[in-house]
């Protein structure tokens, strides 16, 4: 992966794929970046509206963050929904 910009995403996961961390995702591929990326919610929605919002613990995001950074050189970083203040 030397040759190849990161990029990380930091947002929330839309289960109909057309937002959040997977939008985030096809994005960063098709402009030829690897995508990484910490979850910071899960959403229950689809194209009609949102239904769910579960936010996960601030202790995971972190892990996931640390995660990430300890391992992978991430040259950029986007946020989407940081759900609250803690996140």
């Amino acid at each position: 992966m030397a040759h190849t910009s990161i990029a990380l995403t930091i947002a929330g996961s839309d289960s109909s794929g057309g937002a959040g961390i997977q939008a985030d995702l096809k994005t960063f591929t098709a402009l030829g970046v690897y995508g990484a990326s910490v979850i910071t919610s899960i959403t229950a929605q689809n194209t009609q509206g949102v239904q769910a919002v579960y936010k996960l613990p601030a202790g995971i995001i972190s892990a996931q963050l640390t995660s990430v950074a300890d391992d992978l050189g991430v040259r950029a970083i986007k946020t989407g929904m940081l759900a609250d203040r803690t996140t």
